[in-house]
């Protein structure tokens, strides 16, 4: 057991009695994404996919935005770089959440082009000023994600951290990577030690964590209060969960099988079309079957019939095709 890793977390006044949290992930971490993760893991802390602060202030019954009080507790993260739309987004949300999440990491060009996401890591005083017009609007908890900087050449992420905390922030998350990295090469967990000490507030570190094992090796790497958990959670909605179990209890559940992937599938397959509608529903989950199929023989084919597919009941023949394969 890992008893510094264990401990609850305290987020401004929110408690969380777990050090495990989802991270936001653009067109992936939607309500059904989180709503099945949940069912495994009643404790970690859930995140938004980004919620682009412009588009919410235009259309506040936006779907990207749908939550229900089963998920807490929750962080709506928000994109943007105008202090006041920020302002606005985040009061709209703060009845459905425990904490508001500001993006500072984001790096693809469409979002760092515009100011946003981590080229406000290039303005400081930018991103200091959103989280102060962001904290005088809610009254929860208001935390960031961040990278390791802009390039290999300027990692400011401690300063950066250290001036977030005094402009109100009550956690940061941290990419262990820059941006201009993007999400090549690996992780640098070592880096995060050196948060340690620098701010009086939880961090928690990002990247690379797979598994049970990595969650727990990068905690004592990086030092860090908690994890963020990204794209390893599109293929296993029970991966939060094992982490925890492992973090917490020492104990190792194994990976699904086959099997249980795919009875993991179809739920999620079926219940993005309830929420979604059948065709815009199967569309949307197109970018999951490689998670749930991945390493399997005959792999290759089996995606690219899957993400072509749009009739329901040869996408279920599909499955137990593959099913049958592997055994």
């Amino acid at each position: 057991m890992n008893k510094t890793a264990s401990k609850q977390i305290n987020i401004g006044n929110v408690t969380l009695k777990s050090c495990v949290a989802l991270s936001p992930l653009a067109g992936i971490t939607d309500f059904i994404l989180r709503k099945l993760i949940r069912e495994y893991s009643k404790t970690a802390l859930l995140v938004t996919e980004m919620i682009s602060s412009e588009a919410l202030v235009q259309k506040s019954d936006c779907n990207i935005a749908y939550s229900d009080k089963k998920e807490s507790p929750i962080s709506f993260q928000i994109e943007g770089h105008k202090p006041e739309l920020m302002a606005r987004s985040a009061k709209i949300l703060e009845d459905k959440a425990d904490i508001i999440d500001i993006n500072m990491g984001c790096p693809i060009n469409k979002i760092v082009k515009g100011q946003d996401g981590c080229s406000l890591m290039k303005n400081p005083e930018l991103a200091r000023d959103i989280v102060i017009a962001v904290k005088e609007a809610v009254n929860i908890p208001v935390t960031c994600k961040f990278r390791l900087g802009w390039g290999l050449d300027s990692k400011n992420f401690v300063e950066f951290a250290q001036l977030m905390q005094e402009s109100g922030v009550s956690a940061v998350t941290v990419h262990a990577r820059t941006r201009s990295q993007m999400y090549s090469g690996t992780a640098d967990w070592g880096e995060l030690a050196k948060l340690k000490g620098e701010i009086d507030i939880p961090y928690f570190a990002n990247g690379d964590i797979v598994s049970p094992e990595s969650a727990l090796k990068c905690l004592e790497i990086s030092k860090a209060d908690g994890i963020s958990v990204g794209r390893a959670s599109m293929g296993d909605l029970s991966l939060l969960y094992r982490i925890e179990k492992y973090i917490n209890d020492g104990i190792l559940i194994p990976e699904p099988d086959l099997s249980e992937k795919i009875s993991m599938l179809k739920k999620h397959l079926d219940e993005e079309i309830v929420f979604r509608g059948e065709e815009t529903g199967i569309k949307f989950f197109r970018k999951f079957y490689p998670c749930y199929i991945k390493n399997i023989r005959g792999g290759g084919e089996f995606r690219h019939r899957l993400v072509t597919e749009l009739n329901y009941n040869n996408i279920i023949n599909i499955l137990k095709e593959i099913l049958h394969n592997g055994q």
